[in-house]
């Protein structure tokens, strides 16, 4: 009983972090339109501060999933709330300086953050569910706060920034930015306090003198998965996608080369593409544990495409009256795209690892690794969107929903 208490409480911190992590990553949509306006940055400079946030998974991943495995679950999150606190008040100081590198550093640092938060909550929440279709549910529910939290934060900061105008700047966010280091100084004290298992810890202890496998032993032991080796490159790409979508739509409506569409509508209408993840996260935690993860990614990744091309195809002159002014139907086909990322993620994860047993946390660090793919698949198709226009820029992320189609019917088998 008391270890089932345990449990209980250990997934509330962790589904806590999980929205933590969303909060912040968040941010840097809105910002990306602060940075065209106070920066005069390009479409393809204004995802730079995404692609800081992004990229600092490529640095922090492995070191990430070695700390897990050497410190526990419990260190990790106190070093990773640490971390993100400090973060997000460079990028509040980048609003006092109004600087373009200051701005781009605490995207940078924050992004440190995420990747080991992100390191911590996936295994945790796959290990307390016992892997399998009850893994992928936890990590479902989790992803469920994750999205609320990123439901609110374009909202928040749409309507803090108002109209896009000259005088438009960082300072303007500056309450979303308190939130968010207000949320870290409270969880800070809450993981603190709070007793969370060490399963990977407790193991090693168990072990005793048994000979320890190498850095490099453990990586080679973890790639000799292909199904692994494959969902790298999945999670590469659906990060991209989940990230690319809205992010563009963002540029695309409040931009005056594109629908000249206020920010605080546009906001909502990026919000609510964040809240249908939240509604296919919920049930997909709902059937979870009797639809897997295979026959959702299949599902998913068809559906997305088919979204995706109608919003680039459908006639701009087709509109419909939303939030007091007249949107295209197409940018409603972006907006639905959010229930087909919703469950990704989880799904994703749960089949790269099926079968990784104590490999499990360096491949979670492996897949920290390639989440830089949020960072460099929106820089592709901004600078995509700067050469042949917003709608056009799609093309990138249809490739990469084509590849994550091919991993849930080929790539993700195990091997024999």
């Amino acid at each position: 009983m008391n270890k089932n208490k345990g449990n209980v409480l250990a997934i509330g911190i962790m589904f806590f972090l999980f929205a933590m992590i969303s909060f912040v990553t968040g941010l840097q949509n809105p910002m990306g339109i602060i940075a065209k306006a106070q920066f005069g940055a390009t479409n393809l400079m204004s995802q730079l501060g995404n692609a800081a946030n992004f990229i600092a998974y490529a640095f922090m991943g492995l070191p990430a999933g070695f700390l897990l495995k050497g410190k526990g679950y419990k260190f990790t999150s106190l070093a990773a709330v640490t971390v993100g606190f400090i973060g997000v008040g460079i990028s509040y100081l980048s609003g006092v300086f109004s600087s373009f590198a200051i701005y781009l550093l605490g995207a940078f640092v924050s992004g440190f953050s995420m990747c080991m938060l992100n390191t911590v909550v996936n295994p945790m929440l796959n290990t307390l569910g016992g892997g399998g279709n009850k893994g992928n549910q936890l990590i479902q529910l989790g992803g469920s706060l994750n999205s609320l939290a990123a439901t609110i934060v374009p909202v928040l900061a749409g309507y803090l920034i108002g109209e896009v105008t000259e005088k438009t700047q960082v300072a303007d966010v500056n309450p979303a930015l308190f939130i968010a280091m207000a949320i870290f100084a409270l969880a800070f004290i809450i993981i603190f306090f709070s007793h969370i298992p060490e399963p990977e810890l407790e193991a090693a202890a168990a072990e005793g003198n048994v000979k320890k496998e190498s850095t490099m032993e453990s990586i080679k032991g973890a790639i000799s998965h292909k199904n692994l080796v494959f969902g790298v490159i999945a999670i590469f790409l659906y990060v991209g996608i989940e990230v690319g979508i809205p992010n563009v739509a963002n540029l695309y409506m409040t931009s005056a080369d594109g629908l000249g569409i206020a920010a605080g509508v546009a906001g909502t209408l990026v919000g609510a593409y964040w809240f249908l993840m939240l509604c296919g996260r919920l049930v997909a935690g709902a059937i979870g544990g009797k639809v897997s993860s295979r026959t959702m990614m299949v599902s998913v990744s068809s559906a997305g495409i088919i979204f995706l091309l109608l919003g680039m195809f459908l006639p701009s002159a087709w509109k419909v009256a939303l939030l007091g002014t007249e949107v295209p139907v197409a940018i409603l086909f972006f907006v639905v795209c959010g229930l087909c990322t919703s469950v990704m993620w989880g799904a994703i994860f749960n089949l790269a690892v099926e079968g990784l047993g104590k490999y499990t946390s360096i491949a979670s660090g492996l897949f920290m690794v390639m989440v830089m793919g949020g960072g460099i698949v929106p820089l592709v198709q901004g600078a995509v969107a700067d050469a042949a226009g917003y709608i056009n820029s799609y093309w990138v992320l249809i490739a990469a929903l084509a590849y994550i189609l091919w991993f849930a019917l080929i790539g993700s088998k195990t091997n024999k």
